[in-house]
């Protein structure tokens, strides 16, 4: 099993394992992957530590992550799960348009999904988040489960690199020909 779990990342997050991922691809000359921070405007601020105690968000986000796989343009969000059950709430309609239009412009779009419960994470490639999206439009279920993803798409952990997604890309790439 992966080496994410050991003790030593016990309790990391998601995004602190892929900004680790990341940072090992480009160390590696692999990828060039940044994390977009989402705007904000501080509304209180303490005046002794200096940190701001209550803001707002600027503007819609679009996704947590952008960049270039070997000159392949990569966008994608990465969402957490602590049942077997995923709510398609925590995805925005914002973000869907925004990983179509990505994908028209050449690009590869993709959600990294973090089965917390289960120490899994797996790739879901937007065409198959836009089958759930689009049977919740039609009426249907608000979520979709942990069976219904295709376990082909787990993403396993590489030495230094927790969240190894480039095998997960390359596989979205020959899916695509």
């Amino acid at each position: 099993m992966g080496t994410w779990k050991t003790r030593g990342l016990r309790g990391s997050s998601l995004e602190d394992l892929i900004n680790r991922s990341n940072d090992s691809y480009r160390e590696k000359g692999l990828a060039l992957i940044q994390k977009i921070p989402t705007p904000i405007t501080p509304v209180s601020i303490d005046k002794e530590s200096r940190h701001i105690t209550l803001a707002y968000f600027d503007q819609k986000s679009t996704v947590d992550y952008i960049g270039s796989v070997q000159g392949i343009p990569v966008c994608f969000d990465a969402k957490e799960c602590s049942s077997n059950t995923f709510p398609l709430q925590n995805i925005h309609p914002h973000q869907i348009a925004f990983m179509e239009e990505f994908e028209k412009q050449g690009g590869i779009s993709f959600i990294i999904l973090s089965y917390t419960h289960k120490n899994e994470i797996y790739y879901l490639p937007l065409g198959h988040l836009k089958q759930f999206w689009k049977r919740m439009e039609d009426g249907g279920r608000k979520s979709f489960t942990y069976e219904e993803v295709d376990k082909s798409w787990k993403i396993e952990s590489h030495r230094d690199i927790f969240v190894h997604y480039l095998e997960m890309i390359q596989k979205d790439l020959i899916g695509r020909d």
